[in-house]
């Protein structure tokens, strides 16, 4: 009599071993160092020249981030902008496969199918949420001496998720495991437009609105929202991987 013991499928493994749940923490460790990023400059700055005007020093509390993309800083801020925003891009494409994951090892396993309409969901979440790593990306390669470009790169950046947070919450409120965690994120698109509009009102383009105001303090708390929100989700995706 011959007993044959089952041998796993060739290149079989558990969805917890699936890369996705390490690079998910892309969302996670790109935020986090691009806050260090300007914290740290913010203090070494020694100003910079803008369309002619010379600033002799740097005021996180007046000026934008984009501020420390130029003059001696100018190196190390637009690369974490360009690192960055590729690590964001990557994490969430990760993310979102982890969630496609975590979806289809649920307990009605085999019985669920995705219906068109969520799939297109999931593409247009994922679009818009990544429109965040692409304008950072953006705000790098353009400084803001390219002025057209890099704003359009911080509308990007910081405008999307006016409209992404809310699509990709209705998206996670589709996966069971995800719905608290959907229902949180639809608050942060009112949050990010409330932001983005207080910015746009204590913003003045001339050299001495520059050197005084809050514009560059509520710049950095918009930003602060929005990537927090992305640690959030690269942290949910990487704790998924102990029920995978």
């Amino acid at each position: 009599m011959t007993i044959t013991v089952p041998q796993p499928a060739r290149g079989s493994r558990k969805p917890a071993e699936d890369p996705a749940f390490g690079l998910s923490l892309g969302t996670v460790l790109g935020p986090v160092a691009f806050t260090l990023a300007w914290l740290v400059l913010g203090f070494v700055s020694t100003g910079y020249t803008l369309f002619g005007h010379e600033f002799t020093e740097y005021s996180p509390i007046s000026q934008s981030i984009s501020g420390l993309g130029m003059g001696g800083t100018a190196a190390y801020m637009n690369t974490a902008f360009v690192v960055t925003g590729v690590v964001l891009v990557v994490g969430l494409v990760a993310v979102f496969r982890v969630v496609q994951l975590t979806d289809e090892e649920a307990p009605a396993r085999g019985t669920r199918t995705t219906p068109p309409r969520s799939r297109a969901l999931r593409r247009s979440a994922l679009t818009l949420l990544a429109c965040t790593g692409l304008g950072q990306i953006l705000c790098g390669l353009f400084t803001l001496e390219a002025f057209l470009p890099h704003l359009l790169g911080f509308l990007l950046a910081v405008g999307t998720p006016v409209i992404g947070f809310p699509v990709a919450g209705h998206y996670f409120r589709t996966v069971p495991s995800w719905h608290r965690f959907g229902t949180w994120l639809r608050l942060g698109g009112p949050l990010a437009l409330v932001l983005l509009v207080a910015y746009f009102l204590t913003f003045r383009p001339t050299p001495d609105g520059a050197e005084h105001g809050i514009a560059g303090l509520v710049q950095r708390l918009g930003v602060l929202h929005v990537h927090a929100w992305f640690v959030a989700m690269g942290w949910r995706a990487w704790r998924a991987r102990r029920t995978a």
